[in-house]
């Protein structure tokens, strides 16, 4: 894989762009990667950001901590504003690192603490070998979600009380960002919600959502779990979850693809009793914006969430 180097008029710097999670051709979700930012200041860093205009651009301060060039230092830029962690830029930036690097593990230095990249090569469809990478979250947590902001955030979506699954709570789960979780059991509704980009971007100022609003669909849903919680039972269903994860920023309104909200997926699954960890479910998103996408989670009894994917390079 060879991902072109292109360069942004806010710098000299070359940006790789990458699609991460892609699920067939045209899916996925682009992310800036600038493999050696050790001289760029903030401000250029977001000027790179906001030129590329992807949901993400992640920035590698340092491309050897402490001399180990497996350990780097991560910063990630939305178009107006730094955020503490990037799923799917993660993904991309270690494919890239992993191409001029060779396959292996990295650790990255980020915000919100260390998180362990593997990254390997698979077969693809045409033979030819397919680099794919497997992040492990921070140490997940979930907390209530206030039952005022809640409503309030089911009105900005046009949705009411009735259109949640009662069995799956409104929540805000945390694996590097925080994102409420709203599961909605009409495949229905959930592909015909809309909403102002304005005035959910204001809420999750507010509430300091720097992640995605992340939006499922249980119709047809089977993680394994008996009624009451306490058996495994022959699945009837899929355990393939839908999600739509809305982050107005720039010209961003849905994000076809997103690893944090995957891992704080899986968090909320294990924190409610959804799933019997260790267990393994994937997520399909993209759909409503064109950009079919897959990711993987893994959910292991305790300690961080692991999301895999692939990453190639943008096409033309």
């Amino acid at each position: 894989m060879t991902v072109p180097r292109v360069p942004t008029t806010a710098s000299s710097t070359d940006v790789l762009r990458l699609t991460a999670f892609a699920d067939g051709p045209g899916g996925g979700n682009p992310a800036g990667a600038v493999l050696d930012a050790s001289t760029l200041e903030e401000g250029q860093m977001q000027a790179i950001a906001a030129e590329v205009g992807y949901a993400e651009t992640a920035f590698v301060v340092d491309g050897a901590v402490g001399g180990d060039d497996r350990v780097v230092r991560t910063r990630y830029f939305s178009p107006i504003a730094e955020v503490p962690f990037c799923g799917h830029a993660t993904i991309a930036t270690a494919v890239a690192l992993a191409e001029a690097r060779g396959r292996g593990a990295f650790r990255f230095e980020t915000a919100v603490g260390p998180v362990v990249i593997e990254t390997t090569q698979e077969a693809g469809a045409g033979g030819e070998g397919v680099l794919r990478a497997s992040f492990t979250s921070v140490e997940p947590r979930t907390r209530p979600l206030d039952v005022a902001v809640a409503d309030e955030l089911l009105g900005l979506l046009g949705l009411v009380r009735d259109d949640v699954d009662p069995g799956w709570p409104v929540t805000e789960a945390f694996a590097g960002n925080w994102h409420p979780v709203v599961a909605l059991r009409s495949l229905a509704v959930f592909d015909a919600f809309g909403f102002d980009p304005g005035a959910v971007r204001e809420l999750m100022d507010r509430q300091g959502w720097s992640g995605t609003v992340t939006v499922v669909c249980t119709e047809g849903v089977d993680l394994g779990l008996a009624a009451d919680g306490s058996t495994r039972r022959a699945g009837t269903g899929s355990s393939a979850i839908e999600a739509r994860n809305l982050f107005p920023v720039g010209a961003v309104t849905e994000d076809p693809a997103t690893g944090s909200a995957a891992a704080a997926l899986g968090a909320y699954l294990r924190a409610v009793g959804l799933l019997a960890p260790p267990a393994r479910f994937t997520v399909r998103q993209g759909r409503h914006v064109g950009r079919p996408s897959l990711l993987t989670v893994d959910v292991p009894e305790v300690g961080g969430i692991t999301v895999s994917g692939t990453a190639s390079p943008v096409e033309a």
